[in-house]
């Protein structure tokens, strides 16, 4: 599982790099080369459909993190409270 997730996270970078190597063909590209540019604004929204798909797994991980540093945060609490001795009044 760590694997997926290491691969996965260097994927975002590599869409990157590739969207902006298509922005730098687009900006090469003659306005009057339809079909290229076409092809190019295809590739330009497979590659942000990529993207937003990895932003929002991104956002339930950082959910779930967000999650579990609250429970451990209670966990702490409660060991703590429980090693304190009884107050006397």
């Amino acid at each position: 599982m760590a694997d997926v997730k290491r691969e996965r996270l260097g994927e975002g970078e590599a869409l990157l790099k590739k969207l902006r190597r298509l922005k730098l063909r687009a900006a090469a590209a003659g306005k009057d080369d339809r079909a290229q540019l076409l092809a190019l604004m295809d590739d330009i929204e497979a590659i942000r459909r990529k993207l937003l798909r990895e932003c929002a797994q991104l956002e339930e991980e950082f959910r779930i993190a967000a999650v579990r540093v609250t429970a451990l945060n209670t966990y702490a609490r409660v060991a703590q409270a429980g090693r304190r001795p009884p107050r006397e009044h």
